[in-house]
């Protein structure tokens, strides 16, 4: 079965979810731990991507994120591919670190924001990593700490979390303890890592047939949300395919953004098959990386084939190419 696309919506959140390979761990110690928090901060930044919880667990992830600009594509790419090659050259090991690709579930925010924080941040606690929520207080790998005061991190957006529950600080930090501890009597809740409507092959128009039908609908990973809020998600992501398809309507293949770049960059197709080091022909193979995967909706895996190359690699090509258009100001289309 082919792989859904990701659903892209600026200002949304998500609940991101990476895991380690085959369960591998992700972080082996404190120097790990300190390094992804270093990368993610600092792809927060870059990308104008807002963080409200995360936790770090031996062999997965989880984050809440708000991307505002910038896909979430782009700000979890600059975190886990720079991450991925430290760890490896740190520990001596090779090959992929994490499971597949990331998992990053839409969420319907005014049902499951709160929900989400207390969830993410119970997890250590449920996975029996600190013995009790006493213990989460001053636990240093999730956002619960920096919550409550106790600790800061510079990334974490903390203000928008306390005035869910009032304008007066020390009052909603007090709210917001009492809130987390009444979650871990609930125990774990499967219906927060993804659910809603299964998209038809007919678009998000037959959803809309199939509510008034009040048929049945199985669960999309993709989405944590009501039937209305599904729906509308589904029409958005439909209306930016139908943008991204007017670029092929118009014979924007894979061949068509090769010759459009090469002629900017002044190389020959031959010799992007060469190795190129920060010069025109790294540049341009960054290029049609990063406009073909994120302009042009292609796949990762056909400019992949296209290169001859893995799919970490891929990363570091898309990101030079985003560097390369930030720089000079490029466009591809002018």
């Amino acid at each position: 079965m082919a792989r859904q696309k990701r659903l892209n919506i600026p200002g949304a959140i998500y609940h991101v979810i990476t895991r380690g390979l085959n369960g591998t761990a992700i972080f082996k110690d404190a120097k790990d731990r300190k390094e992804f928090l270093t990368r993610l901060s600092t792809a927060l930044e870059k990308t104008n991507c807002l963080c409200y919880s995360w936790v770090l667990m031996t062999n997965h992830i989880h984050l809440l994120l708000r991307p505002i600009e910038k896909s979430l594509s782009e700000t979890m790419r600059k975190i886990l591919t720079g991450y991925a090659i430290t760890f490896n050259h740190r520990h001596k090991r090779r090959g992929y670190l994490y499971q597949n690709r990331y998992k990053s579930i839409l969420c319907q925010e005014d049902r499951y924001f709160m929900e989400l924080i207390r969830y993410i941040h119970l997890n250590p606690v449920r996975a029996g990593m600190i013995k009790n929520i006493e213990e989460l207080n001053s636990y240093p790998w999730s956002g619960h700490s920096a919550i409550l005061g106790k600790t800061r991190n510079i990334f974490q957006s903390i203000d928008e979390v306390l005035q869910q529950f009032s304008s007066k600080r020390s009052f909603a930090i007090e709210s917001y303890q009492e809130f987390v501890k009444d979650g871990w009597t609930e125990g774990k809740r499967e219906d927060l890592t993804g659910g809603g409507l299964k998209r038809s092959a007919g678009g998000w128009e037959r959803l809309l047939e199939m509510k008034k039908m009040k048929e049945f609908w199985r669960g999309d990973e993709r989405i944590l949300g009501n039937d209305d809020y599904i729906v509308s998600v589904l029409k958005k992501a439909e209306e930016e395919m139908l943008e991204k398809d007017k670029y092929q309507q118009a014979g924007w293949t894979l061949a068509h953004l090769v010759e459009r770049v090469c002629n900017m960059m002044s190389v020959t197709e031959g010799e992007l098959k060469k190795r190129g080091r920060m010069n025109n022909i790294s540049f341009a193979k960054g290029l049609i990386a990063y406009w073909g995967y994120n302009e042009l909706g292609m796949s990762g895996s056909a400019i992949a084939r296209y290169f001859g190359i893995k799919r970490p690699s891929l990363d570091k090509l898309i990101a030079i190419g985003e560097r390369v258009v930030n720089e000079r100001s490029l466009k591809l289309i002018s």
